[in-house]
C-alpha cells in the first residue's frame, strides 16, 4: 500500500479551476486503479502556513520549530505526490512556495555532505498538474515558464527525480468549444497518467 499526498494550491473551487478539474479526475482514476492506497488531501489554503521570517529561521536552525519540521516529516513519509498548482505570474502560487520552504528541511528531506547537498527522498515520485493562461511549452514564451521548472528542481534537490507534468495551456486565450476541447484533452491525459502513477 502506498501513501499519496494530494497538495492543492489554488483558492478557487474545484468547479472553477482548470487545474482542479484535471487533478480531481487524476485522483479519482488513481483511487479506482489503486483502491488500497491511502490518498491524503492537503489544501494549503486551509492550512496556517506563514512565510518565513527571522524568528522562524532562527527556530529552524536552533531545532525549536516543531511546526515546520512536522510538515517536513509528514511530507517525507509518503510515497507519491500529486501537486495541483496553476501558473501564476510565470511561477507557482506563493502559498506553495511557503509550504516548500517548510518541507525542504535539512536532515529530513535532504542533507549536506562534503560533496554538496543530497536528497533523502529518492524512492518517491510526483506529478505536477497545472493550468496556464498562455502558451509556455513552446514558442517565444517558453523561457518564461518557471513554475514547473522550479518544482522539478526543488523536488530533485530533495531526491525526487521521477516527476511528470500534466498541463492545459491558453486558458485565457481559447474560448468556447476550443477551450472545452483543450481542457477535456488534458483531463483525459491526466486520467491516463493516473493508471500508471
Amino acid at each position: 500500500m502506498s501513501k499519496v499526498l494530494y497538495i492543492k494550491a489554488n483558492p478557487k473551487s474545484d468547479e472553477n479551476s482548470y487545474t482542479f478539474q484535471m487533478s480531481e479526475n487524476f485522483v479519482e482514476k488513481y483511487k479506482e486503479e489503486n483502491p488500497n492506497d491511502k490518498v491524503i488531501t492537503l489544501d494549503l489554503y486551509e492550512e496556517e502556513i506563514e512565510f518565513l521570517d527571522g524568528q522562524k529561521i532562527a527556530d529552524m536552525f536552533g531545532g525549536n520549530d516543531n511546526v515546520m519540521k512536522g510538515y517536513a516529516e509528514s511530507f517525507a513519509e509518503v510515497d507519491k505526490y500529486i501537486i495541483a498548482a496553476p501558473m501564476w505570474n510565470l511561477s507557482i502560487p506563493a502559498i506553495l512556495k511557503a509550504y516548500i520552504d517548510y518541507v525542504a528541511y535539512v536532515g529530513v528531506t535532504f542533507k549536506y555532505t562534503e560533496e554538496g547537498p543530497v536528497g533523502l527522498l529518492s524512492d518517491k515520485k510526483a506529478v505536477h498538474i497545472t493550468a496556464r493562461g498562455g502558451s509556455y511549452s513552446e514558442g517565444p514564451a517558453v523561457d518564461f515558464e518557471m513554475g514547473d521548472r522550479y518544482l522539478r528542481t526543488i523536488l530533485g534537490f530533495m531526491g525526487i527525480t521521477d516527476v511528470a507534468t500534466v498541463t492545459v495551456e491558453n486558458t485565457n486565450v481559447l474560448e468556447g468549444e476550443e477551450l472545452e476541447h483543450a481542457v477535456n484533452s488534458s483531463v483525459a491525459e491526466a486520467k491516463e497518467l493516473a493508471k500508471e502513477f
